[in-house]
């Protein structure tokens, strides 16, 4: 259950002339996962609201399963692409969670038992399977965003578009957040995420594209985009590598290095004589 996304020399502007995303071409293969990174008003936004119909581009194409979104109805789409709101309160309406989980699913055409485990296997997922009878307003900011994705796993889409995630959540949310997408991954789910965290990101996607005023100037794995000899081009961008790339770098780990790796070299950096540093990574690692 997946679907592959293609954007096509896409370029959308808003009335008064502003161009969002200009030529853009992306292909996101079935199952994959991708995060779309750039500061503020690179595109990122704008660009998901493409794959599912509340924008069309001003040129290009955008193909949903190859097929034109175009001439999809947004209710078609729906059948296709989920999308979470970054911010909740865009979506929540319904005055009790588990009514608000099942809205979706529902429309889609669920009912009865099928319906009922929807419902719940996205409460048990986020984390608020003994909050089904709360009142959504009742609920704080962060579980307000685990509850618009909750949502939109009851749906069943066979890809899921999550705008900025782990915004307001603690560490125990953001590793809840990874999980899901994980968990799509694994179910062979298409999952496309924009989020301003590099290091969610980094440990999270299989794949890492980063805008900037409206087109993609870096698109490949976290290690490739987190390399070092594309530093300079994240900071023309606003973005840092995350911690753990810069100190993979310095420690001669490579970009992605794992947790563990990481200790171990600073134990043994600890251990030895320091040794002079060059190039962009100096900073730290002096």
């Amino acid at each position: 259950m997946s679907v592959g996304i293609a954007l096509q020399a896409v370029i959308f502007e808003y009335p008064g002339g502003l161009r969002a995303l200009d030529g853009v071409n992306l292909a996101v293969a079935p199952g994959e996962s991708l995060a779309l990174v750039g500061q503020n008003g690179s595109g990122k936004s704008t660009l998901v609201r493409l794959l599912v119909g509340l924008l069309r581009p001003t040129a290009g194409r955008v193909l949903i399963d190859g097929v034109d979104a175009a001439t999809l109805r947004v209710a078609q789409l729906a059948t296709k692409v989920g999308l979470v709101f970054q911010d909740p309160s865009r979506q929540i309406f319904a005055g009790r969670v588990s009514d608000e989980v099942a809205f979706g699913p529902r429309n889609l055409g669920l009912r009865g038992r099928e319906l009922e485990d929807a419902v719940r296997e996205a409460l048990e997922a986020v984390g608020l399977a003994d909050e089904a009878l709360a009142n959504p307003y009742d609920l704080g900011a962060s579980r307000r965003k685990l509850l618009a994705i909750a949502s939109v796993l009851a749906m069943r889409t066979p890809a899921v578009v999550l705008d900025e995630p782990t915004t307001g959540q603690d560490a125990r949310g953001v590793a809840r957040v990874q999980e899901i997408v994980r968990r799509l991954a694994t179910e062979g789910r298409t999952v496309i995420a924009v989020s301003h965290d590099m290091r969610f990101v980094a440990e999270t996607f299989d794949r890492i594209a980063v805008l900037q005023t409206g087109q993609i100037v870096l698109d490949g794995t976290p290690a490739e985009v987190f390399a070092e000899h594309n530093w300079a081009v994240l900071a023309a961008t606003h973005l840092e590598p995350p911690t753990a790339a810069r100190l993979g770098v310095c420690l001669g780990l490579g970009s992605t290095p794992s947790e563990r790796s990481l200790l171990e070299a600073l134990r043994v950096r600890h251990a030895a004589p320091r040794h002079p540093n060059s190039g962009p990574a100096a900073t730290i690692c002096g």
